[in-house]
């Protein structure tokens, strides 16, 4: 009698954890896509955050260039035009930036940053010339 409680109680057990398991899985995926996927930004242009942050990329490669290139007329933010976020170690953030170059032309950039808001710390990982028209 007491292996068939037993045997129940494991049964029961293992239904509730795959129930759990399942519905943490689906609850995830509902809120945006896959783990760890991208995820599109909406309202880039009025989302005051997005817009900091894409100012914070422009002067943190001002500041390399004047290290690396000295003379180089700095880039001139304008605003970012698109923009992604993907959970990682903190939020990495993928942006696309118009800026203005040293001629006064409008080009388009992609950056990557990565902010740990406990930490209050940001990182630009990245920032090119755009390959994607605006």
């Amino acid at each position: 009698m007491e292996k068939i409680s037993l045997n129940r109680y494991l049964i029961l057990f293992s239904l509730l954890l795959l129930l759990t398991l399942s519905a943490a899985s689906a609850a995830a995926l509902g809120s945006g896509g896959k783990v760890g996927g991208r995820k599109e930004i909406k309202d880039v242009e009025n989302n005051k955050e997005i817009q900091n942050l894409g100012l914070y990329c422009v002067k943190a490669k001002n500041d390399l260039l004047k290290k690396e290139t000295p003379g180089t007329p700095p880039l001139v933010f304008f605003k970012v035009v698109h923009a992604e976020e993907q959970v990682v170690a903190g939020i990495k953030y993928f942006l696309r930036i118009s800026a203005g170059d040293g001629d006064g032309k409008v080009r388009i950039f992609d950056a990557e940053v990565v902010v740990q808001p406990w930490a209050k710390s940001k990182k630009l990982i990245s920032f090119v010339p755009s390959g994607r028209a605006k």
